[in-house]
Formats: structure tokens, sequence, C-alpha cells
């Protein structure tokens, strides 16, 4: 850390802003060329990582090790961020009919006769999405640590 402390909080503040103006247009150029539905979260911190296209990145990369159901995802993610982000069905199941809808994952049921569990897989198109969102969300998350660390900084010294 430089000899001035408050100067390298000025700048990672000013990164913090540079990124987020960045990802903000890079998100709005994306709705205005394809619109995402929307749903309403009570969680204002997972609407904002889906928003981010952060849900959509951890999905691409689960069914990309192995090909996995809702719950399932569901409960990575929860594992994954030790329960900080709470996914649920109601954004979840939206969320992979999406990506199904946009080629990005295929679902096939376990047992097609009951409709019981239905397993994701990815597809080659998501095999590029996923490359894509792996540059472009990098930012986005370096910018939320740059942000916590900030917080814990200033409340604990």
């Amino acid at each position: 850390m430089p000899a001035d402390p408050e100067r390298a909080r000025s700048a990672a503040r000013e990164a913090v802003a540079r990124t987020t103006d960045i990802v903000e247009a890079r998100t709005a150029a994306r709705t205005v060329a394809a619109p995402a539905p929307r749903t309403r979260s009570s969680d204002p911190f997972t609407a904002g990582l889906r928003r981010r296209e952060v849900l959509p990145l951890l999905i691409l990369h689960y069914i990309g090790e192995t090909p996995s159901y809702g719950n399932q995802l569901i409960d990575r993610i929860s594992g994954v961020t030790a329960g900080v982000v709470s996914v649920n069905p109601n954004t979840m199941y939206p969320l992979l009919r999406q990506l199904e809808e946009r080629g990005l994952i295929e679902g096939r049921w376990e047992h097609p006769e009951r409709r019981s569990r239905r397993y994701y897989s990815m597809t080659d198109a998501g095999r590029e999405e996923y490359q894509r969102l792996v540059t472009e969300v990098r930012p986005f998350l370096e910018s939320v640590a740059r942000s916590i660390e900030e917080i814990v900084g200033e409340v604990y010294g």
C-alpha cells in the first residue's frame, strides 16, 4: 500500500467507479440488444449479481463441469458463497429456461416419463458465452472485492 493511505483509498474509489461505469454501459448495451425477462427478486444483492451476469456465469461454470439440475446449482452457489448469495427457485428456474431458450444449455429429464429432475448440460454456444462472461464479469467481481476490502479497512482499520 502506498505511503498515503487516503490517496490509496481515493484511487481505489475512482477505480471502482470507472469499472462500474464500464460494466453498466456494457450491460445496458446488451439489454438493448437482447432484453432479459424481468423478475422480481426480494434480495437486491442477488438481483444485482444477475444483472451483472454473475449468476449466468456461475451456472455455466458448474454445468460445464458436470450436468446439473436446478436445486443442485442453488446449493452449489450457496456453498461457494458461504450462504451470502441465496438464490431461490423463483430466480434459478426462469434463468435456466432463459439460458436454454438462448441455446446456451440443454435440458433433459432424468426420467422423461415422470418429469423428475431436469439435468442441464452446456452447448457449444454456452461454452462460447462462458468464455465471454469469464472475461467481462471479472472487472465487476474485482470491484466488489475492492469495495468490500475498503469497507473492512474503514471499519476495522
